[in-house]
């Protein structure tokens, strides 16, 4: 597997478009993503039980395992909490893709985000797909419009794109996200698009997907509130002509791996473009009797408003991630723990079997003073291992979300 460039449109078979239509001052704001042929999709879903329109239409469309030609993306406005009305727009969104590209109605996904509770400015929105759908291409410069077309208040784009070979066979996976308040574990505020031009069946990718959005957006917090659209949605159109792949094949597991790859690079770029964050922290808990239990715990710290506003002090306080560890309901002996940091500062270790250790407070504060931190948590001498990533918690997170409506 080779780190590539080209985002969305890097696999074979997938164009893209953008366009300012309006809905935000003077910056893009819809975008579209078409495969040339009919794409099996997987798609994962915000756990919030207040749903956006979109989401509740994309649901139905994944459920019935109905292949896909588009995905048509609006940011500047969520269509939530928007009733019946919010429900014929979405519907009214994919009816002029499927025109203006030639499809069925239930083969366009459909996905917003922005403000919550305000109608869509539905005239902008139908310009908006006409002139994405005349102006569709597949280089890099249309992938990262589009990437840069469902952003909010994000501070640059995310994308990430990989290759690998399938008996001799070129194959790529692609994908683009937004998201930077609003995250937490189990979804967040965020949507992920990827492309592969990977011949797969649904029920294998969407099994594929679960697995890797558990290692993946599910492994990161900004802020510990999730969102009425949080989507992650995926297209494979098997343009590549590489063999299918099937379950529990050694090219089953060669996709899985850099599927996971691509979904992981673009969580972590989510975290690093947190609101207002100027710290990425990566939390790594070892030793925990399973791969759950780790998790939780790994979570459970960097979800923290105490643990992440010690980061933003430069704080060692170790006691903070031991008693998030303790309320995780993670399995551990409290007696067992060693906690570290580490940066390009240097490292330090702060607990060592569950009892303070004397160190340098100076090296501590210069090593939490980095811009990327490891915390390593040992809590046992199991093989049960997971890594959560996560930002402090500064100023300017309340500066942002003090006036986002305007």
């Amino acid at each position: 597997m080779k780190w590539i460039h080209g985002g969305v449109t890097a696999p074979k078979g997938f164009s893209a478009a953008a366009y300012a239509a309006g809905i935000k001052k003077k910056k893009l704001d819809v975008a579209l993503l078409v495969s040339d042929c009919n794409a099996s999709i997987a798609g994962a879903f915000t756990t919030n039980l207040v749903k956006a329109a979109p989401v509740v239409w994309d649901q139905h469309i994944v459920e019935q395992h109905i292949q896909v030609k588009a995905i048509v993306i609006n940011s500047g406005n969520a269509n939530a909490c928007t009733g019946k009305q919010g429900e014929l727009d979405t519907e009214s969104m994919a009816t002029t893709v499927a025109k203006t590209i030639g499809c069925a109605v239930d083969e366009v996904l459909v996905c917003s985000t922005g403000v919550i509770g305000v109608p869509l400015p539905m005239s902008k929105i139908h310009n908006g797909i006409t002139e994405c759908a005349a102006a569709l291409g597949s280089d890099s410069v249309h992938a990262e419009q589009a990437a840069l077309a469902i952003c909010t208040t994000d501070t640059f784009v995310k994308q990430a794109s990989v290759e690998f070979e399938i008996d001799g066979i070129p194959v790529r996976i692609g994908g683009m996200a937004k998201g930077s308040g609003m995250i937490h574990p189990n979804m967040a505020t965020m949507l992920a698009f990827i492309t592969t031009d990977a011949a797969i069946d649904q029920t294998l990718l969407q099994t594929m997907l679960g697995n890797s959005v558990k290692e993946s957006y599910n492994m990161i917090s900004v802020d510990g509130d999730t969102s009425t659209n949080d989507t992650v949605l995926v297209m494979a159109n098997g343009c590549s002509e590489s063999p299918r792949i099937v379950e529990g094949s050694r090219e089953a597991e060669i996709f899985h791996t850099a599927f996971t790859a691509v979904h992981t690079e673009l969580a972590k770029l989510i975290v690093k473009d947190g609101e207002g964050a100027g710290k990425f922290i990566q939390v790594d808990v070892i030793g925990a009797p399973d791969d759950d239990s780790a998790r939780l715990l790994a979570r459970s710290v960097i979800s923290s408003n105490l643990v992440k506003a010690a980061f933003f002090g430069a704080d060692a306080n170790w006691g903070r991630i031991l008693c998030a560890m303790g309320y995780s309901g993670g399995t551990f002996d409290p007696g067992a723990v060693t906690v570290g940091y580490a940066s390009p500062a240097g490292s330090i270790t702060v607990l060592q079997d569950g009892l303070p250790l004397p160190f340098d407070e100076a090296l501590a504060k210069l090593i939490l003073q980095e811009n990327e931190i490891t915390v390593t948590a040992k809590v046992g001498n199991d093989t049960g291992k997971a890594t959560a990533w996560g930002c402090d918690l500064t100023y300017e997170y309340v500066r942002i979300n003090g006036d986002y409506r305007s």
